[in-house]
C-alpha cells in the first residue's frame, strides 16, 4: 500500500485527482477544488455535499468550452479538514496541480476553488503554469499569507453577509495581494448564500465568464479587465456588483 506524506498508510483507492473531461493535445485545463472543514482527519466520500456543490460549476465549465481542447478535472483531499498548519488542503492542491501539469504537458491552468478550496488555490496560485485563479467564497484568515500571488491573477466572488466565510477578510485579502503586484477583481452577491444556491445562475455565469477570459478563449469581462489594470494602491475593483447574463443577453 502507498504511503502518504506523513508516513502513515494512505487509503487503497486514494485518486488526488478526478478527470471530468480530457481532450488530445489539451490547449488548456480547468481545475476545480471544493470547499472542506476547518478539522478533520477523515476522508471526504465522493458524494459529499462540499463536493456535489461543485458539480454544476463543472458542467456550466463544459458547457462553456464545448468544442475547445479544454480539459476540467477536480481535486481530491486526502483529509475532510484544512488542519491547522498543516494546510493538508493546500497540500493536496499542489499535488492535483502537478499531476494534472504531467497529463496535459504543461497546459495553462485556472483554478475553481470554493471556501477551503478557494483559500487552498489562493495557497497554490503561484504555482508555474497557473493562469488565473477564481476564489469563490473564499476561506480567508487574518494574516493569509499573499507574497506567493505577487504575479497572480486573481476573481473573488463573495456574498456579502456570507456567515461561513468571512467576505471582510476576502477583501482584505484582494487587497493585500494587489499591493503586491497581482491582478484582482472582486464581486460581491447580495444576501448571505455560502453554498451557492441561491443567484446560482449568477455564480455559474460569472465563474464561467472568468475562467473563460483568463485562459484566453474570450475576452475578459468589461469589469475585471478595468480592475486587473489599476494599480497596486486602488481600491476600486474590489466590490464590484455581482450580475451575469444567461447567454442570451438576458441580465439574471
Amino acid at each position: 500500500m502507498a504511503e502518504d506524506r506523513d508516513g502513515d498508510s494512505a487509503r487503497a483507492g486514494y485518486r488526488g485527482l478526478v478527470m471530468r473531461r480530457s481532450a488530445a493535445a489539451p490547449e488548456a485545463a480547468v481545475l476545480v477544488l471544493h470547499g472542506g472543514r476547518e478539522r478533520g482527519m477523515g476522508r471526504p466520500s465522493r458524494l459529499n455535499a462540499p463536493v456535489l456543490r461543485m458539480r454544476p460549476f463543472v458542467r456550466a465549465l463544459a458547457r462553456a468550452t464545448e468544442g475547445r481542447r479544454v480539459v476540467l478535472a477536480e481535486a481530491r483531499y486526502r483529509h475532510r479538514g484544512w488542519n491547522g498548519e498543516r494546510a493538508d488542503a493546500a497540500r493536496d492542491a499542489a499535488d492535483a496541480l502537478a499531476e494534472l501539469s504531467r497529463r496535459t504537458g504543461g497546459a495553462p491552468v485556472v483554478m475553481v476553488g470554493h471556501s477551503m478550496g478557494g483559500r487552498a488555490a489562493l495557497r497554490v496560485a503561484g504555482t508555474d503554469g497557473v493562469v488565473g485563479t477564481v476564489a469563490l467564497a473564499p476561506w480567508c484568515l487574518p494574516g493569509e499569507p499573499v507574497e506567493q500571488l505577487s504575479a497572480a491573477r486573481l476573481v473573488f466572488l463573495h456574498a456579502e453577509a456570507d456567515r461561513i466565510t468571512s467576505p471582510v477578510e476576502s477583501l482584505r485579502v484582494a487587497e493585500r495581494a494587489r499591493a503586491e503586484g497581482a491582478e484582482v477583481c472582486r464581486f460581491v452577491l447580495p444576501g448571505g448564500d455560502h453554498a451557492m444556491l441561491r443567484r446560482a445562475a449568477v455564480w455559474h455565469a460569472l465563474t464561467t465568464r472568468a475562467v473563460c477570459g483568463l485562459l484566453g478563449l474570450s475576452a475578459l469581462p468589461p469589469e475585471i479587465a478595468s480592475a486587473f489594470a489599476l494599480p497596486p494602491g486602488s481600491p476600486d475593483g474590489l466590490d464590484v456588483p455581482a450580475t451575469a447574463s444567461d447567454g442570451r443577453g438576458v441580465r439574471v
